[in-house]
């Protein structure tokens, strides 16, 4: 087994014991009071003002310039108060606040050494149910009937449209750098997957921080084109978490050795 450094992401102060009893070190985001019993993304160089807008990535920016370099384990993860890595998880099996404890990825195993990242299994989405679809985006169906029965043509491209405002996903593409603006391009218009929830393990600090220096020079741009102030709803809101969740997914993929693991979802906020 090797040594993993795992951040779990909260809201909420009051998580902070029970992950520390999880042996992950807990990360507390957004406007709440700074403690030493738990990492904040309000200290130092930082851009926590924006976490309504861009979710977890407030701490990977926090991250990236003030702490990446501090870290002595060999791998680094991130996981959320409601979502976790797993090994040992199924489907069928019931989650408490005792039994996770057992469930969750506390080191990374010899057989997943010779790879660079973990990410988490992938999520389909060409597989939602039509009704759903209708239900977000009629008019974008009924502009271009294959995607009812086309589920090649439900592309990521396609549900970022649906989800997040039509064209916004081009229209952020433009704005990348000459070395990712077309495989990124590509990858949407290609690929009926992406990994999820902004969660994965890394092994290097140097393919982190790579990572970390494209994605945030572009996030800053995008917020020349779509701002804060005019972003309603949650699909809107969070769109800077969003673009970011769907380029980890190509960034890593096209830049590292990757293996995928399932995610556990329980809410400790239930215990």
């Amino acid at each position: 087994m090797n040594k993993l450094k795992m951040f779990c992401v909260t809201l909420e102060p009051n998580h902070t014991k029970y992950i520390r009893n999880l042996n992950y070190t807990p990360v507390v985001l957004g406007n709440k009071s700074i403690s030493k019993e738990y990492l904040s993304d309000r200290i130092g160089e930082n851009i926590s003002h924006k976490n309504k807008y861009y979710g977890e990535y407030t701490f990977h920016y926090w991250l990236w310039k003030n702490h990446l370099n501090k870290i002595e384990e060999k791998w680094i993860g991130f996981c959320q108060y409601r979502k976790f890595w797993s090994l040992k998880f199924s489907s069928n099996d019931q989650i408490n606040s005792e039994n996770l404890k057992n469930k969750v990825l506390k080191e990374i195993p010899e057989e997943l050494e010779r790879y660079d990242v973990i990410l988490g299994d992938p999520f389909f989405v060409n597989k939602r149910k039509t009704m759903k679809f209708l239900k977000k985006g009629l008019s974008l169906l009924i502009s271009n009937p294959k995607f009812f029965f086309d589920d090649q043509a439900r592309n990521i491209k396609f549900h970022f449209d649906l989800m997040h405002g039509k064209n916004n996903l081009d229209k952020a593409i433009d704005l990348l750098d000459k070395n990712n603006k077309e495989d990124f391009r590509k990858f949407v218009n290609n690929e009926i997957s992406f990994n999820p929830h902004n969660m994965l393990i890394c092994k290097s600090k140097n393919l982190l921080n790579s990572y970390y220096n494209d994605i945030f020079p572009w996030l800053e741009n995008c917020e020349k084109l779509f701002g804060f102030d005019d972003l309603k709803g949650y699909g809107l809101t969070r769109i800077y978490g969003f673009l970011a969740e769907r380029f980890m997914s190509y960034w890593f993929k096209k830049n590292a050795k990757y293996n995928e693991l399932p995610i556990l979802f329980h809410d400790i906020s239930d215990n």
